[in-house]
């Protein structure tokens, strides 16, 4: 079958004058931005450190607030209890000047860092733009990070104001988020205000250095200029959750990133004034950052937002917020899809889908079953899928369909081409170009707007970490496949790779190939020592609703796997489990399965969605244990 990505565009212009001048092509991106003086130099470029639109000033808050229409609705917010707000852009940029000067009354100046601790509420938006309106540096926690996850970043940023609240709401139980700053944050000194939201009304202690949101807001004026910022201003920090050691600040600046985001953001979802958006990432990780709290309002999207879980109360739970926003365009992950999968076509066939007209996903390779459910039962086959790629330190997607720039046939598992002005390659050990079809790493070979200028506080990690590989060349630390027509597939990790009897085998390509299987939604793969072949695959797997686990469904998965990787991939032991250990933001704990195969210490599992799992996982272990013993 034919699928074709486009909305009836083909602005091959774009891709011509990117090809041409990259440096120049971006300039014409930033252009489209407001600035209050323009930049003297696009790039200064001292391997690896960029800095892009230098001299130029500019301010994050008024491109996403001021030039936009005052009366359009930026955000329907629906909380998970049901609760529901809509915030015009007029009254987000009155709390937000508002916000703004009680910072700057606390002292608060430019350069200075602040940590936002907050639910998936309007206020997170809120306090983001305020940060970016005077030249404060933002730092956003995920609201299920641990206290001492939390006390290891505000550390390293050195924050003088943390803004959190006094709960929120996951699954039907308030999170006290205010109760997990107390304890993070109990012998640091340098800390000298929280700001506390009342979300939950649970009753909450009020110490000296605690201030209550809205006495701040009602005391201060809703008049707020902009700090005229440079184009290489730092906008935030966003921490990276590495499994060991200390967590890495990728930093991004805001001329550059905010270019990168916005022409992203437009050519992707080709947004209109009519379109109501929805991405259901958490502004906690940096999709959140991109693609709700600056792409949509820079780009004066309508947008909705919404606090909980995804399959909470039920599992129509997207369906019903779809329909009852009419919303057009829809951009969540390949993880949450499959969970969706389990569930069957019944739910979602009973709500009115039929607004939709452009399905995205983000944070890890979609496989082609799942990306045909998407497309079929989702979208009824009629909307274009942008499988997009891109990281944390990116700033935004590198990879992607662009239905607002060109119409392309699309290849379900691949993210397609490169955006214009970006320019990857496919890289053998040694750091030669890969042909058509090879598997190698994935790199970038040119500097980029939306890239990370460093990491906090530490120009040494971040030469190590990315461009230490290759010179001068940004190593994304991905495995990926150019075929032959120039479409890139991912992967997964370079990182996350089994070896056995000498043959590297990706777990993301292991894992599509097991939920390829009809009555398989999810999989997770591990490795164990093997005296013979170095390592022995462990495939844990979750069968769809109502489907009876036996000896033949292990056998017609193994086949499955044989069949498309090779008898080499073929797991030594299948354990069936009715859920894989997950964050809250829903992504596979791989760090578990790992540490319970070397029978190591798990560690803080504060962020799984259900603690259950891993007890489950545990079991399915201990009993393998007892049967290679």
């Amino acid at each position: 079958m034919d699928y074709l990505v486009g909305l009836g565009h083909n602005d091959t212009q774009t891709r011509r004058e990117a090809s041409a001048d990259f440096v120049k092509f971006w300039e014409s991106q930033a252009k489209k931005l407001h600035w209050f003086e323009p930049w003297h130099t696009a790039l200064q470029w001292n391997p690896p450190f960029a800095k892009w639109f230098v001299g130029g000033k500019i301010n994050a808050s008024y491109n996403a607030l001021d030039v936009q229409n005052q009366e359009k609705i930026a955000i329907f917010w629906e909380g998970e209890n049901e609760e529901r707000r809509s915030v015009t852009y007029g009254e987000l940029s009155d709390s937000v000047q508002r916000l703004a000067n009680g910072l700057k009354s606390l002292g608060v100046q430019k350069g200075d860092r602040i940590t936002i601790y907050l639910p998936m509420v309007p206020e997170l938006i809120v306090s983001i733009l305020a940060c970016a309106r005077i030249g404060a540096i933002h730092t956003v926690i995920f609201s299920g990070f641990s206290a001492q996850s939390i006390k290891d970043r505000v550390v390293d940023s050195q924050s003088k104001i943390i803004i959190t609240a006094d709960g929120g709401y996951r699954r039907g139980n308030v999170v006290k988020l205010k109760e997990v700053i107390d304890t993070a944050i109990s012998d640091l000194d340098f800390v000298q205000n929280v700001i506390v939201l009342t979300r939950t009304k649970n009753p909450i202690p009020m110490g000296k250095r605690d201030l209550a949101w809205n006495s701040i807001l009602q005391k201060s004026s809703n008049v707020c200029p902009p700090e005229k910022l440079d184009g290489t201003h730092p906008l935030y920090i966003l921490y990276t959750s590495g499994t060991t050691g200390k967590p890495k600040g990728v930093l991004h600046d805001t001329g550059g990133y905010l270019t990168h985001v916005a022409a992203t953001f437009r050519w992707a979802f080709d947004i209109k004034d009519s379109d109501v958006y929805f991405c259901t990432a958490d502004i906690g990780w940096v999709t959140g950052h991109s693609y709700v709290a600056y792409g949509p309002l820079v780009c004066g999207a309508t947008q909705v937002m919404y606090e909980g879980a995804p399959d909470y109360p039920s599992p129509a739970r997207m369906w019903d917020i779809i329909q009852r926003y009419k919303i057009t365009i829809f951009y969540t992950t390949p993880t949450a899809l499959r969970m969706f999968m389990k569930f069957g076509d019944s739910i979602p066939n009973s709500y009115d889908l039929s607004n939709l007209r452009l399905l995205g996903t983000v944070g890890e390779p979609i496989n082609p079953e799942v990306w045909k459910w998407y497309y079929n039962t989702i979208g009824k086959s009629r909307c274009p899928i942008i499988d997009t790629w891109w990281q944390t330190e990116t700033g935004a997607m590198m990879i992607s369909p662009l239905p607002g720039l060109e119409t392309i046939p699309l290849k379900p598992g691949s993210g397609a081409f490169a955006i214009p002005g970006v320019e990857l390659a496919i890289l053998d050990e040694s750091g030669k170009q890969l042909p058509p079809d090879t598997k190698g790493y994935l790199v970038i070979t040119k500097p980029w707007p939306g890239m990370l200028p460093t990491l906090w506080g530490d120009d040494e990690k971040y030469k190590t970490v990315y461009w230490s590989k290759y010179k001068d060349i940004y190593y994304t630390g991905d495995y990926a496949i150019c075929d032959k027509d120039g479409y890139y597939w991912l992967l997964g990790r370079a990182d996350d790779v089994l070896k056995i009897a000498g043959h590297r085998i990706g777990t993301a390509e292991l894992e599509s190939s097991l939920v390829s299987h009809n009555s398989i939604s999810e999989a997770a793969v591990c490795g164990i020592p093997d005296e013979i072949k170095g390592e022995a695959i462990i495939a844990f797997l979750v069968p769809k609703e109502g489907v009876m686990v036996s000896d033949s469904l292990k056998a017609q998965v193994i086949d499955v796997v044989r069949k498309d990787i090779g008898a080499i991939a073929t797991p030594q032991s299948i354990y069936f489990v009715s859920k894989l250990p997950k964050t809250r933001s829903g992504k596979i704990m791989r760090r578990l399965l790992k540490a319970i195969a070397s029978n190591e210490k798990i560690g803080d599992v504060s962020t799984l969605e259900d603690g259950a799992a891993v007890s489950e996982i545990h079991a399915a272990f201990d009993e393998l244990k007892k049967q290679i013993q």
